[in-house]
């Protein structure tokens, strides 16, 4: 394995923007866990027309199947993202030493689900902190960017992203080439009948004077589409991340500790099923000892680098 000097001493925050899912202590497991529910609940592809389900490993095989295709000369390339690829778009973390939750801990129950359907208040406090977030105002750094270099060379790439904040797709990255496992802040999601709308058009209605807007088409209440505290991820997302691991031939770990599960866990099966395990992180995380190769770095400049050595064919790295 391979360490680099760390060349700053923030630690980078592992969560989303908005709403993280799971654990947050060391998450030691080799592979991501499935709820029996999720498990066994039908899931699309998202390679077959619209309304067709396929099980989980239906799913699996479909992505063999393109990967197998993508890649016969170069390998597929996974980079699981965290919230320290966006800190340099000026998105704050959440938990790092000057993070939001650190600094106010009530804040947590703004994004989380029991709270924030029970409470109005809360649901207004939520609204008014979308409306002064920075999310929808950011935009992609150098590191999305040369994400979406590295699938432009023509290596088959998947983001895995715990972001809400749609940069990589901003950046050029192709939707379908995006996993959010947290969902996305620039949309609005209806608790009651599930109609989506953007967050935009939600956020002209509180500045209008409404400061809790409700369903237009139920009355429902409406937030964002992002998976808050209490929340399950969405099973076909998770489904597809599993097998982008499983089939990937190089896994990147960037801007994240690796401690929110399931998402942390992926590094683990990449690794099981012989991917090389890179991460790219300020601080240490559980899964260091796995990896070929941990840059400490800023993300800013050092993705950049370890993938302009994956798109030469060096591998990513260093030794």
């Amino acid at each position: 394995m391979t360490v680099w000097a760390a060349r700053i001493g923030d630690p980078v925050e592992p969560l989303p923007q908005e709403a993280p899912f799971g654990r947050t202590e060391p998450a030691r497991a080799r592979s991501p866990p499935l709820s029996p529910s999720a498990a066994s609940v039908p899931v699309s592809d998202g390679l077959h027309p619209a309304g067709e389900r396929r099980s989980p490993s239906a799913v699996r095989r479909a992505y063999a199947r393109r990967m197998s295709s993508e890649t016969t000369h170069r390998p597929l390339v996974a980079i699981l993202s965290g919230a320290g690829i966006s800190t340099d778009s000026g998105i704050p973390d959440y938990r790092g030493p000057q993070g939001l939750w650190r600094r106010d801990p009530e804040a947590e129950k703004l994004v989380t689900y029991e709270y924030y359907m029970t409470d109005p208040e809360i649901r207004r406090r939520s609204w008014q902190m979308r409306r002064d977030s920075e999310t929808l105002r950011a935009r992609p750094n150098g590191a999305h960017e040369a994400v979406t270099r590295l699938e432009r060379s023509g290596v088959p790439v998947r983001v895995i992203t715990q972001n809400v904040d749609g940069l990589h797709q901003i950046a050029g990255m192709p939707t379908r080439k995006v996993l959010e496992l947290h969902g996305t802040a620039r949309a609005v999601l209806c608790t009651h009948c599930e109609a989506r709308s953007g967050m935009e058009e939600a956020l002209e209605r509180v500045a209008a004077g409404d400061p809790d807007p409700a369903c237009r088409e139920c009355g429902g209440i409406l937030k964002s589409a992002t998976v808050m505290f209490g929340e399950s991820l969405d099973p076909e997302v998770l489904t597809e991340a599993v097998a982008v691991a499983q089939a990937c031939e190089i896994f990147i770990a960037v801007g994240t500790s690796l401690q929110v599960q399931p998402a942390a866990s992926l590094a683990g099966l990449a690794a099981e099923h012989g991917a090389r395990l890179i991460i790219v992180n300020a601080e240490p995380t559980p899964y260091d000892e796995l990896a070929d190769e941990v840059v400490r770095e800023p993300i800013s400049t050092a993705l950049p680098a370890v993938l302009d050595r994956v798109a030469a064919g060096g591998g990513g790295g260093g030794g």
